[in-house]
């Protein structure tokens, strides 16, 4: 989906609700539909600085809950200490492995993964609905001391 569409989605969502509808709340969701990251509240608040865009810290967290609330933004808890969000995108389950190094977040997905866990539920009398795997090593960038693409 085009990120400008699922903006304009957050800003139906703000007029339903009878929510204001401001540049800063607009910023916010702009940062965070177009991005192909995870980004924690610090880099939200890092991302609009760098475009020239200011808003509060407690703005920039309320307005991610209201984007977690209408689904179009994501939570992941990595075991950081902080949180991070990612859009909420029509792809499938998948994995994430965390750099423990630099912080960087990549997305895979692996048939044998849902295969495993649901056997594993099965096993164990559960039917499966859903689960989360966070893979924490170290990404071959830091490994051979080049920079993070």
């Amino acid at each position: 989906m085009d990120p400008g569409d699922v903006v304009e989605r957050f800003r139906e969502y703000l007029r339903d609700h009878n929510l204001p509808v401001t540049h800063q709340r607009v910023d916010i969701a702009r940062v965070l539909l177009q991005s192909d990251r995870h980004l924690s509240v610090e880099d939200v608040t890092r991302e609009l600085r760098r475009s020239g865009h200011r808003a509060g810290l407690a703005t920039v967290y309320r307005t991610i809950e209201l984007l977690v609330k209408c689904g179009l933004v994501v939570e992941r808890d990595f075991g950081e200490g902080f949180k991070r969000f990612e859009p909420a995108r029509d792809i499938p389950q998948h994995e994430h492995l965390l750099c423990t190094t630099c912080g960087r977040v990549t997305e895979f997905r692996d048939e044998r993964l849902e295969r495993i866990t649901t056997l594993v539920a099965e096993t164990h009398g559960y039917l499966r609905q859903r689960h989360r795997l966070v893979i924490h090593g170290v990404c071959a960038a830091c490994r051979s001391g080049a920079p993070p693409s």
